[in-house]
């Protein structure tokens, strides 16, 4: 039991400097807060877990040997690098004429609006993911270890203190960041959203240029 405690505790505060370190998935959860409020931090979580059960269960096939391979984390790198720079140009565009004020009263006539905007967050979390190559690098290392670590302790431990554990802490952080810029919403002057708005678009394309370079890097190996 002390092994497991062990394991967990160390498991969770790798997995917390992971969520902590800015991201395209906390730029989002920024951007997208401010947009819809707190929900927006969950949904991008939402998605963002669909492929970590994913990779877990794929773990237990061996695929962190295939994801280990230069090829594969570069043209995966590539693909998401103009996933988040074409997302990322999108942010920017829309911070020209976004209003916080406008958008709970234009949202309101369509009665399909909320649903198809969190459909959209949640596919949004899940491209953010599956785009970043040093998430495909960090399972099929960091992961991939303590994967085998917590197999020795059953398929409850890998379910609940490896994955379950592991996306509460993703689930904690993207809301809060959600919740914090969301409360501001109709007290912010439209200038200073548009200005934070522009600056996280910015960001995301700074991301995306940033996964291009390190898919070129590693298919140029």
């Amino acid at each position: 039991m002390s092994e497991l405690l062990v394991a967990a505790l160390t498991w969770w505060v790798i997995s917390l400097s992971g969520v902590l370190a800015p991201g395209p998935i906390s730029a989002m959860s920024v951007t997208e807060g401010a947009r819809r409020g707190a929900i927006a931090g969950p949904l991008l979580t939402a998605g963002h877990a669909v492929p970590e059960v994913a990779m877990v269960a794929a773990l237990g096939f061996g695929l962190s040997r295939v994801l280990g391979q230069p090829v594969v984390v570069g043209v995966i790198g590539l693909m998401g690098g103009f996933v988040l720079g074409w997302m990322g140009w999108g942010v920017v565009r829309t911070a020209r004429t976004e209003s916080l004020f406008l958008e709970p009263a234009a949202a309101a006539p369509r009665s399909d609006g909320r649903s198809l905007s969190r459909g959209r967050l949640i596919g949004t979390g899940m491209l953010l993911t599956v785009g970043n190559p040093y998430w495909l690098l960090w399972w099929a290392t960091v992961g991939a270890a303590y994967y085998v670590t917590f197999s020795r302790f059953g398929v409850l431990a890998i379910v609940v203190v490896f994955l379950a554990g592991h996306l509460a802490l993703d689930l904690g952080w993207n809301t809060f960041l959600a919740l914090v810029v969301g409360a501001g919403r109709g007290r912010v002057p439209d200038a200073a959203y548009r200005v934070a708005l522009g600056v996280c678009g910015v960001s995301v394309m700074a991301f995306g240029a940033y996964f291009i370079a390190t898919g070129l890097r590693f298919l140029l190996r």
